[in-house]
């Protein structure tokens, strides 16, 4: 039985026990930043923090052999990548987390830490970085290149050969055309149509998308 241990003790981390179903993984514990937080109602402790959890490792001895998942969503991708870099300097081990009912092709490149969720598709040549999510339903298509911390929410579709830069996150149900390039940082909203190149660190809408927020 391996041991693994969330960052995140919310919808991403119910979501992520799910996947883990059928599988030899256990979850041991969830650490937070809410000190609100006590108990999940994953029936395992909270803790709260770097501090929680450098107590915790403590009193185990050794992380030797510990797996992790940083369970964080939404467009916090930056967040994610940090929170990874934390845990695998205490010695942690990253996870990627594939739910049984995904598709990943065989010569699909998936890096460290991703989690690929219920019923999504990785497909022919696509490469993942690491810290991605694919979200339930969402599909790759071929030759696509994802870079690290890109989330790709409920229903996304990307066409063969779309690139993401780094911390990209793409909101449900939107559809990004092939050959298309979107920039570090950018948010593609819910339902949008992506027919052209997004620049890095703004905000597209629409169908077809448009510009609405520059954020750098």
């Amino acid at each position: 039985m391996r041991e693994i241990l969330f960052w995140g003790a919310t919808g991403q981390a119910g979501v992520l026990h799910e996947a883990m179903r059928g599988t030899d993984l256990k979850l041991v514990a969830i650490v937070d930043n809410n000190s609100d937080l006590t108990t999940s109602t994953l029936g395992v402790r909270v803790l709260h923090g770097e501090v929680g959890l450098d107590g915790w490792l403590e009193q185990r001895k050794s992380s030797k052999d510990i797996y992790y998942a940083v369970a964080v969503g939404g467009d916090r991708g930056r967040d994610r990548l940090l929170l990874m870099d934390a845990l695998q300097a205490r010695g942690l081990r990253p996870l990627t987390i594939v739910h049984r009912t995904a598709f990943v092709a065989d010569n699909a490149t998936i890096g460290s830490g991703c989690q690929i969720l219920a019923q999504a598709a990785v497909c022919v040549d696509a490469c993942l970085g690491r810290g991605v999510i694919v979200n339930t339903a969402a599909s790759v298509d071929h030759d696509c290149q994802i870079g690290d911390g890109v989330h790709l929410a409920p229903g996304v579709r990307l066409a063969g050969n779309v690139t993401l830069g780094q911390r990209v996150f793409i909101g449900t149900g939107a559809v990004v055309l092939p050959r298309v390039h979107i920039g570090d940082d950018a948010i593609v909203g819910a339902g949008a149509v992506v027919l052209n190149n997004v620049p890095s660190g703004v905000t597209v809408l629409g169908n077809p998308a448009r510009i609405f927020i520059r954020r750098l």
